[in-house]
């Protein structure tokens, strides 16, 4: 899904941070009657009204949601036609930028805990990022003049500050306004209603940004990326609007300072006290502990010891976060027809936020029970390192169906060869010769001719003879050169014979009268072309297209680039298939997308909730932000091998990805079974009620918290 799994981690974790429980789970006397708990829960819900202002906060986040997933599906698509980067660059661009959406939450936690409160963070961060999405848009608009490159980058790091910066906020902000132990059901409720509005915000956005990128036309583009970043920037605004308005009915409490800085002061401290003491210590944190307490320095090594299995994440973060951006370069040069619907190739990303809500349930109700009756991933580590193995086989499949794509690619010319096409669009006979390129022909109307590969070096000029005229026409190596005949002579093109980068049919029309307009329709659709212009056009939608004043139809199809020879003497025209258009249905990226889900919901969910499980509770928004920060660090490795470029097929990546995976899940693997499973000690009281929860899932068979099965009594440090 788009990062709806953080969301859906979030849900869990900002539950335990505000209680310092798992949802749904209480810490009464394990002894007391579980009717009369529910008794006394329900009466508390009584005393206590559903807090109005919740309702503001989950309409917030729907429309922050919608702003980040609908500007986020169509960001490659816009870098690479509208800012022209190649795939590569526009990779690394978009992989960028989500390595600062992940790393602000860190700015956004100190800035809200230790300055500005949960409220004003929310609402002063939210206004840089609506700024960022009116930048992106007015950017992507050419009319208004604005550098499009330079504004669009800088929209772009103030959208990723503030959707980073408020990230961490928004939902403990929700958690505040409950009281708790009175009303956690409620609490628990609220994050569900939470978690829905997220994906529902991802899902809706997802499917329509698309839609306005490519069925609009605006500023005489066959697209239109202003309206597409636009109304996601609008929906920005409304949510500042809605969150503003409930201000009245909030409960908002001062910062109380930023438990990020606290820790990070005390592993300072620690190292620095361990360089000027020769004191040794049982552990090199114990320096701190004068300063900071044995209970900051106990809770902090129980998280370390948690960070370690941490190392491996990354890698995972940098297959999963591709879906947006190595995928979507695949889905465009796949044919989404289905008949009724044609599938644009950024809605692919649909697929995930949709699986991410069946596989839930599905694997909490029916995949984890069966395994755990034939004693298979019983385990959170167990099932994390079978979603990092799926992860590795999604992207191995993934490099196959590279591999069938690249069979259909065209042949484009290379350094010290050009192309050569001529077309002979008149009524009668086209002679055409060049003893300098060594070809020659004959053509009837419509006749079409084509040399592939023709020796060349430089950029020199070249003698064609044409119905015994001769004339000459400067060449370039490493080119592809069009020649039509005209009512005014011979005239040539550059040529351009790869797939387009939007995946979209591309045409261009070759007309024996250089005075007449000519106009394809279909449907809603239309595109003219004015007299004597022979570019390159692309249409926003393939199909059957008639041209007007013309007898018969043409069809146009996703990824084929056409010639169309038109004469209006004899009334009649011919469509040359210049690039074969795709030929791989997009259905095909179906395996992938559900074994990614698959290993999104084994690898990420679990991972937080192991990670949650283990650490102390004062650690639990620390973890947190390192679990963020993964993601990270991931984007960031895509970034460092695009900017490596080390191979050229998009296949030959993918199974690069596919080895780090796999090399990923065996030091995760190996890490995992040195694992002991910690029960930090925050109050005896705690922990026997914490012993007593595990004892029960144990019994059940539900899960244990470490790698392989251990004792109950043995596990705890």
């Amino acid at each position: 899904m788009s990062h709806a799994k953080t969301n859906q981690k979030d849900y869990t974790a900002s539950f335990e941070l505000v209680t310092g429980k798992e949802p749904n789970d209480t810490k009464e006397n394990p002894q007391d009657n579980p009717t009369n708990r529910q008794t006394d829960e329900e009466n508390n819900e009584e005393k206590l009204p559903y807090p109005k202002s919740v309702f503001f906060i989950v309409s917030n986040e729907f429309c922050e949601r919608f702003s980040y997933y609908g500007m986020r599906t169509i960001l490659v698509l816009y870098l690479t036609n509208i800012l022209l980067y190649s795939e590569a660059d526009a990779k690394i661009v978009y992989h960028a930028f989500t390595v600062l959406v992940y790393f602000f939450p860190i700015l956004g936690a100190i800035l809200s805990d230790s300055f500005l409160g949960k409220f004003n963070t929310i609402f002063y961060v939210s206004m840089v990022y609506a700024t960022g999405s009116i930048l992106l848009a007015l950017a992507s608009a050419e009319p208004i003049g604005l550098p499009q490159a330079g504004f669009s980058i800088f929209g772009l790091v103030l959208i990723a500050f503030g959707t980073g910066g408020i990230k961490p906020c928004v939902s403990a902000f929700g958690g505040d306004q409950f009281v708790l132990p009175q009303q956690e059901l409620q609490l628990s409720r609220f994050f569900s209603l939470f978690y829905f509005a997220i994906n529902a915000g991802s899902l809706i956005s997802t499917f329509l940004t698309p839609i306005l990128r490519n069925n609009v036309h605006c500023f005489d583009q066959e697209s239109c990326f202003p309206l597409a970043f636009a109304v996601p920037g609008a929906l920005m605004i409304i949510s500042i609007v809605i969150f503003g308005l409930g201000k009245p009915l909030y409960k908002i409490k001062k910062p109380e300072g930023n438990l990020i800085v606290q820790v990070t002061k005390c592993i300072s401290h620690a190292i620095s006290q361990k360089c000027k003491s020769s004191e040794k210590k049982e552990h090199w944190l114990d320096h701190a502990e004068p300063r900071f307490g044995a209970k900051m320095v106990n809770d902090i090594k129980a998280t370390l010891k948690v960070l370690i299995i941490y190392i491996p994440l990354p890698i995972f973060w940098a297959l999963y976060d591709q879906q947006g951006s190595g995928w979507t370069f695949q889905a465009v040069r796949m044919d989404g027809n289905i008949g009724f619907y044609t599938i644009l190739p950024d809605q692919m990303q649909v697929i995930n936020p949709l699986l991410i809500l069946a596989f839930i349930p599905l694997f909490s109700y029916v995949v984890y029970p069966v395994f755990a009756k034939c004693n298979f991933l019983k385990t959170p580590l167990q099932r994390m390192a079978c979603g990092g193995f799926l992860a590795a086989v999604a992207f191995c499949v993934s490099a196959l169906i590279s591999i069938a794509l690249e069979a259909t690619y065209p042949v484009v010319p290379s350094s010290g060869n050009i192309q050569v096409r001529v077309y002979n669009p008149s009524s009668g006979n086209l002679t055409f010769e060049s003893s300098e390129l060594g070809i020659s022909g004959s053509l009837p109307q419509y006749g079409y001719y084509v040399n592939r590969d023709i020796s060349f070096s430089g950029n020199n000029s070249v003698q064609f003879t044409f119905n015994e005229e001769e004339t000459s026409f400067l060449l370039e190596d490493g080119k592809a050169f069009g020649f039509y005949l005209s009512d005014t002579g011979v005239s040539y093109y550059a040529d351009d014979v790869e797939k387009s980068e939007d995946g979209y049919p591309k045409i261009r029309t070759l007309s024996y009268s250089s005075t007449a307009n000519i106009t394809y329709s279909s449907g809603d659709e239309s595109l003219s072309v004015e007299n004597g212009d022979d570019s390159l056009k692309s249409l926003s939608s393939p199909g059957s297209y008639s041209i007007e004043g013309f007898e018969g139809t043409t069809t146009f199809k996703l990824g084929g680039t056409y010639t169309v020879m038109i004469n209006h003497a004899t009334a009649n025209f011919e469509t040359v298939t210049v690039t074969e258009p795709n030929s791989v249905h997009m259905l095909w990226l179906l395996p992938q997308y559900i074994i990614i889900t698959a290993a999104e919901i084994m690898f990420s969910i679990t991972g937080l909730e192991f990670s949650y499980s283990q650490a102390p509770v004062s650690m639990k928004s620390l973890m947190t932000a390192c679990f963020l920060l993964t993601t990270a660090f991931g984007n960031l490795i895509i970034v460092i091998i695009e900017s490596a470029k080390i191979f050229d097929k998009q296949s030959n990546d993918f199974f690069l990805y596919t080895g780090l995976m796999v090399v990923d899940i065996l030091l995760f693997t190996f890490l995992a079974m040195r694992y002991t499973y910690v029960i930090p000690e925050d109050t005896e009281t705690e922990e026997l009620n914490r012993e007593d929860a595990e004892t029960k899932k144990l019994s059940n068979g539900i899960e244990n918290p470490s790698f392989t099965s251990v004792d109950n009594s043995t596990a705890k440090e």
